[in-house]
């Protein structure tokens, strides 16, 4: 397997955040890399990650991944430009466009050209994170001390190139394993066109110990109805295959959707069996060029930590 770096995602499902430490404790001892935050309708994207740089010393911490539409740009910097220095410059601000279930029916805040909105936003923090001044004359009382990397969440292929034209790395998710040189071609390709070299590739696996597909069909249905999902799906050409899964969800029948989920596809995403097995598959992942894997271990609370070593680099 080609070096990567590995991660894990926080927070740990089932686990209040005042109880992590001893996970923490224990993926910084085990090997781990880096930690990196989801943002949906659990914890926000930063206060995971706050607690966890006091509870580590070496290890990166990146959001992974927060919106430029419900937070604006004074904001986000004055979040990275905070947990830069809590850490001691070991942050990673993530950014992605999120979707229209989040920004929009949840936030209120249109969803509008999410492209465009992350190709003007990343300049623009850039900017204000090295102390320069931003939008209406912000500029932060403290600049970061270290330089902060922005990393661009990505599904499709205008979203990849731009990751890789602007951003420090690209951040995916959902990636079928069949699907992996596609998505790292087209980051390179981006680099390429602004004379760069390469960057991260970043990817969240959600590992489930044994055959647990059930729930990993569960979990495809609810992210493959959203319509960026849908869409990143149908673009690699698996529309007919959704589309049962797709016309049931939206009829409002989650049993019949759940029962139209492809499990050919499931099985190219999530990640199964035992440690040894789950390690395997996560290195077909790095041999085809994602360069950081970040795991999301679903286990009990009380059998994450086992599987938390189970994966260690």
């Amino acid at each position: 397997m080609p070096e990567v770096r590995w991660g894990l995602t926080l927070p740990f499902a089932g686990v209040p955040l005042a109880d992590h430490e001893p996970l923490v404790r224990r993926a910084e001892a085990g090997g781990y890399d880096d930690l990196w935050t989801g943002e949906t309708n659990g914890p926000d994207g930063f206060t995971p990650l706050t607690l966890a740089a006091a509870w580590t010393e070496r290890m990166r911490l990146g959001t992974g991944v927060v919106n430029p539409y419900t937070r604006g740009p004074a904001v986000l910097a004055q979040h990275a430009a905070a947990l830069a220095d809590a850490s001691g410059g070991r942050f990673v601000l993530g950014l992605g466009a999120s979707s229209n279930v989040i920004v929009e029916r949840w936030n209120e805040v249109p969803f509008a050209k999410p492209l465009t909105r992350l190709r003007e936003t990343v300049p623009v923090l850039r900017e204000v994170l090295a102390g320069g001044r931003g939008p209406g004359g912000f500029r932060l009382e403290t600049p970061p001390a270290h330089p902060v990397p922005i990393v661009l969440a990505a599904l499709r292929d205008k979203m990849l190139h731009l990751g890789g034209e602007i951003a420090d790395g690209t951040f995916t998710n959902f990636l079928p394993l069949s699907a992996a040189d596609h998505v790292v071609a087209r980051v390179r390709e981006g680099e390429a066109a602004a004379g760069r070299g390469e960057t991260e590739v970043v990817c969240r696996f959600f590992c489930i110990p044994g055959d647990g597909i059930e729930m990993a069909r569960f979990m495809f249905a609810a992210y493959a109805t959203v319509p960026v999902y849908e869409a990143f799906f149908r673009g690699l050409g698996w529309g007919k295959a959704i589309d049962p899964m797709v016309a049931a969800w939206r009829e409002g029948d989650r049993k019949a959707a759940v029962g139209h989920v492809p499990e050919e596809l499931v099985r190219e995403i999530f990640v199964f069996g035992d440690g040894p097995a789950m390690r395997e598959r996560l290195g077909e992942y790095a041999a085809r060029g994602i360069t950081t894997l970040v795991l999301t271990p679903l286990a009990p609370p009380e059998g994450l930590g086992e599987l938390i070593d189970a994966l260690a680099p």
